[in-house]
C-alpha cells in the first residue's frame, strides 16, 4: 500500500530532523552507546565468540554433548545444545543466537532444535548484572545476585514449558567421560582446518557481529532520546519505555527514580528478561538467514519477563531478611 510508503518516508524524515535540530542529545546518546560497548559489550563477548567457533571445532559441542544429556532430557532436546546453554549464561545475549547459528550451519542440531533452544537460553551476562546493574546502577550486590537467580530461573522455567515443542529423538547413552573425550579427540582430528585458518576466520565473524551489535544499539538509543525529548510521560514510565527499546539505558534510570527497591528490582528484571527492542534487533539479525524462527523467541521472551517479575515479586522480601 502506498500509505505505507508515505508513512516511512514520513517518520525517517521526521528522524532526520530531529537529529539535526536535537544535535546535542543525539550526540550524547551515541556517546552512550560507545560507552556501554566499549565498557560492557565487547569486553563480555569478544573473548567469548572468538573461542566459540574454535571450541566448536576442536570438539568441545561433542564433549558437553555427552557429559550433560541427562540435564538436556529435562527440556526433552538434543543434548549437542549443551554447548549453547553453557557458552550463553557465561557469556550471555545476543551470544545465544551466535552459538545457536553456529550449530545449526554446521548440522549439529536441526532448525526445530535451534528454535527451541534459542527461546530458553536468553541470558544477560552474569558480569553485567552483578557488576553493572547491582552495583554501578543500584549500588546494592545482595539485590544483584536475587536478580541473577529470578533471571536464570525464568529462563530454565520457559525451557520447561517448551519441552514438548518439537521434542527430540530421546538419546539412550549413558554419561560416559571416556566416551565423551574420545569424541572430542574424533572431532579435533578430524577437522581439516589449520589453527590460523579457524582463529582468522573466527576473528572476522566476530568483529562482524559485534560491528552490528554496535549499530543496533545506537539506533535504538537515538529513538528513545527523539521519543524522550517529544513524548511527555511520566519520568517512571519513560524509564519503563527507554528499558523496553534499550535495556541498558533504561535500567540506569529506573535505578534513579524515587521508587522502592523491590520496584526497582521488579522492573529491572522484567527489562532484563525481555531483553529490549535493541537485543531482540540483534538476535533477529543474526538468524535472518536461518531457519531459526524468531516469533516463538519473542513470545518466550514475554512470558519469560512476566515469570522473573512475579520470582521477584514473591522472593525480595526473604531474600532482603536473609542479610
Amino acid at each position: 500500500m502506498k500509505i505505507i510508503s508515505v508513512f516511512i518516508m514520513m517518520v525517517l524524515t521526521f528522524i532526520c530532523f530531529e537529529i539535526l535540530t536535537a544535535s546535542k542529545s543525539i550526540i550524547d546518546s551515541v556517546s552512550f552507546a560507545l560507552y556501554i560497548f566499549k565498557n560492557n559489550i565487547f569486553p563480555s563477548l569478544f573473548p567469548f565468540f572468538v573461542l566459540s567457533q574454535v571450541m566448536i571445532k576442536y570438539g568441545f559441542v561433542e564433549l558437553t554433548s555427552n557429559l550433560m544429556k541427562p540435564f538436556m532430557k529435562l527440556f526433552k532436546i538434543n543434548s549437542n545444545c549443551a554447548f549453547i546453554l553453557v557458552m550463553s549464561i557465561i557469556s550471555g545475549n545476543p551470544a545465544n543466537a551466535k552459538y545457536t547459528k553456529e550449530l545449526l550451519e554446521s548440522k549439529h542440531i536441526n532448525s526445530y532444535e535451534a528454535t527451541k533452544i534459542l527461546c530458553f537460553t536468553c541470558f544477560s551476562s552474569p558480569l553485567f548484572i552483578l557488576g553493572t546493574v547491582a552495583l554501578m546502577f543500584l549500588n546494592n550486590k545482595e539485590v544483584g545476585l536475587l536478580i541473577l537467580l529470578c533471571h536464570y530461573l525464568g529462563n530454565f522455567i520457559i525451557g520447561l514449558f517448551i519441552r514438548n515443542y518439537h521434542p527430540s529423538p530421546l538419546e539412550k547413552n549413558k554419561v560416559n567421560l571416556k566416551y565423551a573425550i574420545e569424541m572430542m579427540h574424533q572431532k579435533r582430528i578430524s577437522n581439516k582446518e589449520n589453527f590460523g585458518t579457524i582463529i582468522t576466520n573466527s576473528l572476522i565473524s566476530s568483529i562482524n557481529t559485534l560491528l552490528l551489535i554496535l549499530g543496533v544499539i545506537t539506533m535504538c538509543l537515538v529513538i528513545t532520546t527523539i521519543i524522550d525529548n517529544n513524548i511527555n510521560l511520566n519520568s517512571v514510565f519513560q524509564s519503563i519505555l527507554n528499558g523496553y527499546i534499550e535495556m541498558t539505558q533504561g535500567i540506569k534510570y529506573i535505578s534513579m527514580e524515587t521508587i522502592p527497591l523491590k520496584l526497582k528490582c521488579i522492573l529491572t528484571v522484567m527489562i532484563l528478561s525481555f531483553g529490549g527492542l535493541s537485543v531482540h534487533m540483534q538476535i533477529y539479525s543474526i538468524i535472518s538467514d536461518t531457519e531459526i524462527k524468531y516469533f516463538p523467541f519473542l513470545v518466550c521472551r514475554i512470558i519469560h519477563s512476566l515469570i522473573s517479575g512475579f520470582l521477584m515479586f514473591i522472593f525480595f522480601d526473604f531474600w532482603i531478611n536473609l542479610f
